[in-house]
């Protein structure tokens, strides 16, 4: 596919929103890649790197082996990954704690204009449609309501850890990032991105290599899943595409529980600063809302959510 540098421009934007998707538990980055007609493109070249670019890189060189990979889409693609997940790795976590109603409210928007966005693509209905929608519908809502385990402690756990939170994070409807959360590595890997960073800019070495480290690890875990879970999504894509996205469309719906904006905490946690934050949450009617539901403006940001889906599908048509 012929593409032009304003064409992979716009695959680094999209990359830049499913990082900041990546970023929050309850959204997944695979939700936003499929909206942004891209989702399929991606798959497909996440299983082009095996052994054959290499038989390619010794037989023509790099520049056809770059191409054989389709190189610059997914270089375009991670480095807005990247950009947008140690940016706002920070800003995410002072919004959880300080506009959780707001920015829970925008994602929710975001989510179920999505869940209209992929339901249209299915072509037809029929009972196993029907029962794929039903059962990852339930099955992710019990993903929603699964209590977090105690924080890793091994190298070993990381590396699991990142290897199933990188599966749910290519899947549309399914949060990597509340995948950490339930195995106990969400606030290790929130700390090892911002500690990366300020072992960078305040030239601690000893902060930076603790930290590289558990990110190598997770990283390590990551690339051995998306390896191994994009060949299993490209065979369904295509050869049962219209199932598969009942199934998707179904995590969806399912997560809507974890991301609707008013909870009730049933349990709290401290995070990396020692402040109290939630760990266990029922969701509840705005009115049964301790404190201010921010009812109007939490309003507004659900539409501004669904009202990004267009933008985001408009910018999938072109297909960049």
């Amino acid at each position: 596919m012929h593409r032009r540098l304003i064409d992979y421009f716009v695959v680094t934007l999209k990359g830049i929103a499913m990082g900041a998707a990546d970023v929050v538990p309850g959204v997944s980055g695979g939700t936003i890649a499929f909206i942004s007609g891209i989702y399929e493109e991606l798959i497909e070249s996440i299983e082009k790197v095996n052994l054959d670019a290499f038989k390619v890189l010794r037989q023509s060189g790099f520049k056809a082996a770059w191409h054989s990979l389709n190189g610059n889409f997914l270089a375009s693609l991670f480095l807005g990954i990247a950009i947008s997940i140690f940016s706002l790795a920070k800003i995410i976590k002072w919004l959880l704690l300080n506009e959780a109603v707001l920015l829970w409210s925008f994602f929710f928007g975001l989510v179920v204009a999505s869940i209209i966005f992929i339901g249209k693509q299915i072509k037809g209905s029929n009972i196993a449609v029907i029962l794929a929608i039903m059962s990852s519908s339930i099955l992710s809502y019990y993903i929603t309501l699964a209590e977090p385990f105690a924080s890793p402690d091994s190298n070993i756990y990381l590396i699991f850890c990142g290897f199933l939170a990188i599966i749910a994070m290519i899947l549309p409807g399914v949060s990597g990032a509340f995948i950490l959360l339930i195995l106990g590595a969400y606030q290790i890997a929130i700390e090892t991105i911002n500690n990366l960073i300020e072992g960078i800019v305040t030239f601690n070495s000893d902060l930076f290599f603790d930290a590289l480290v558990k990110f190598l690890m997770i990283g390590l875990g990551a690339i051995i899943g998306l390896k191994l879970f994009s060949k299993v999504l490209n065979w369904m894509f295509k050869h049962h595409k219209n199932l598969t996205l009942a199934i998707l469309t179904g995590f969806m719906i399912g997560s809507l529980n974890k991301i609707w904006p008013w909870k009730n905490v049933l349990t709290w946690r401290l995070n990396s600063d020692g402040i109290k934050i939630p760990l266990l949450e029922k969701s509840i009617m705005p009115s049964e809302f301790e404190g201010d539901s921010k009812i109007v403006l939490a309003l507004i940001f659900m539409v501004i959510g669904f009202l990004t889906i267009f933008i985001l599908e408009k910018l999938g048509s072109k297909r960049p």
